[in-house]
C-alpha cells in the first residue's frame, strides 16, 4: 500500500475522495513522512481518518460542509477552551499560523491524535454522572466568555427561517434540525407528523422481504401517532426569549473520549452555535442515559442535571421548559426511520429500539423526568 494511500473502511469511505496527504503535510512543519492513513470516522459533516507519520499519529479530518470562516472560528473556540480548562483536542497550526488547509476546494484541519475511549451512561457512576453535567456546564459558561458580545447577540431569526434540508439530522442520536443553526424553530406541528408518518407508514408496510426492524417500525410509528392525537393540545407555545448561548451543538458519546474515569476530548465542534443551552443539556442527557429498554437512567440523570445547573447558572424553571420543549421534539421525531426508509442509510438502525420506546415511555413518566431535570 502506497504511503499515502487511505484503504476504504467502508462503500461510504470507498466513495470519499482520497485525503491529499503529502500535499497537505507540506503545510506543516515537524508533522513528519506519511506512514498510514486509515478511515475511522465518516458522517454527513466529516470524514476522519488516522493518519501516522514518522512523527507520531494525527487525527486528519475532512469537512464536508462549512466555510473557511465558520470552521476558523471552530477552531480558534476550541483554542481558547483549552486555555480556559476544558478538554479538547485543538488543531495543529500551519507554518503560516492557520489551522484550514484547502487543497482542491477541499477543507482540512490536523488535530492531534487522542487515546481514548467513549462511555455511555451505562459506563458511568453516580458520581461520574455528576462530574459529566459539571462538565457540559462548564462548556456553556465558557464558550460564553469565548465568544464574547457574539454569544449575547440575539439570534438573527430571518437567517434559519429557510427551507428545511431535505435530510435528517446528520449525527446519530442528534434529533435537532441541522437547518435551524439557532435551534430557535417553532416546536413541531403535529399535522406536519401525521403526515410523514403516514408517508414512512406506507414505506414500511411496503418493504419486501418484511424485516423484524420493519414490523417494529410500523408499530412504533401506530403508537406514536396515537400518543400525538392524545397529547397535541401540550405542544409547547412557541419560543419567546429562551434562555440562549454558544453550545457545543452535538453533544453525546460519541463525540466525547475518557481516559479512565477522566474525559480526555470533547471532539466534533461542527454545530458550534447560539441555541437554547438547558436543551442541549436535556438531549445529551436523552443520549448519555437512556437504556436499551428506552428508560432513563433516572439517577443518574438527576446527578448530572444538578451539576449541570449548578454549572451553568441555570435554574429549575429553564430546565424544566428545556425537558418539555426535548420531549415534544422526541414524541414528532422519526429521524432514524427517514435515514432508512427515504435515504437508504442503515447506520442508525440499532439506535432505533431504544430510541423509539424512549419517546413512549417519556410521555408515561413525564413527572418523574421532570423532578429528576428540574427537582
Amino acid at each position: 500500500m502506497p504511503a499515502a494511500a487511505c484503504p476504504a473502511a467502508s462503500t461510504a469511505s470507498a466513495r470519499a475522495p482520497l485525503p491529499p496527504v503529502r500535499a497537505l503535510l507540506r503545510r506543516y512543519t515537524n508533522t513528519g513522512e506519511p506512514l498510514s492513513c486509515e478511515p475511522v470516522a465518516q458522517g454527513l459533516l466529516n470524514h476522519g481518518y488516522r493518519l501516522a507519520t514518522t512523527r507520531g499519529d494525527f487525527f486528519l479530518k475532512h469537512h464536508l460542509d462549512g466555510d473557511h470562516a465558520t470552521i476558523s472560528r471552530q477552531h480558534r473556540a476550541t483554542h481558547h477552551l483549552q486555555t480556559l480548562g476544558i478538554p479538547v483536542a485543538p488543531p495543529v497550526e500551519d507554518t503560516d499560523g492557520g489551522t484550514v488547509t484547502v487543497i482542491g476546494g477541499r477543507y482540512y484541519a490536523l488535530h492531534p491524535w487522542i487515546d481514548g475511549r467513549h462511555r455511555d451512561g451505562a459506563q458511568l457512576t453516580a458520581v461520574e454522572s455528576l462530574r459529566l453535567g459539571s462538565l457540559l456546564g462548564l462548556v456553556h459558561t465558557c464558550l460564553d466568555l469565548v465568544m464574547g458580545a457574539e454569544a449575547r447577540r440575539p439570534p438573527d431569526r430571518a437567517d434559519a427561517s429557510g427551507s428545511a434540508r431535505p435530510i435528517p439530522p446528520a449525527r446519530p442520536g442528534e434529533a435537532a434540525d441541522p437547518a435551524d443553526p439557532t435551534g430557535l424553530a417553532d416546536p413541531a406541528d403535529p399535522a406536519d407528523t401525521y403526515e410523514l408518518i403516514g408517508e414512512l407508514l406506507t414505506l414500511a408496510r411496503g418493504r419486501l422481504p418484511r424485516r423484524a426492524f420493519d414490523v417494529l417500525a410500523e408499530h412504533r410509528l401506530l403508537e406514536r401517532r396515537d400518543l400525538l392525537e392524545r397529547h397535541a393540545h401540550r405542544r409547547p407555545p412557541p419560543v419567546a426569549e429562551p434562555a440562549t448561548g454558544w453550545v457545543h451543538g452535538d453533544f453525546h458519546p460519541l463525540n466525547l473520549l475518557y481516559r479512565g474515569a477522566e474525559p480526555a476530548a470533547i471532539v466534533d465542534w461542527d454545530r458550534l452555535a447560539v441555541q437554547p443551552r438547558a436543551e442541549e443539556a436535556v438531549r445529551a442527557a436523552a443520549i448519555f442515559f437512556v437504556r436499551p429498554t428506552g428508560e432513563l437512567e433516572l439517577a443518574k440523570v438527576r446527578a448530572y442535571a444538578r451539576a449541570y445547573r449548578c454549572a451553568a447558572g441555570a435554574d429549575a424553571a429553564e430546565l424544566a421548559a428545556a425537558v418539555h420543549r426535548v420531549w415534544w421534539e422526541r414524541l414528532n421525531d422519526f429521524w432514524i426511520l427517514r435515514w432508512r426508509y427515504q435515504l437508504h442509510d442503515r447506520r442508525a438502525d440499532p439506535q432505533f429500539p431504544a430510541a423509539s420506546a424512549l419517546a413512549v415511555w417519556w410521555t408515561k413518566e413525564y413527572e418523574a423526568v421532570c423532578e429528576a431535570f428540574a427537582g
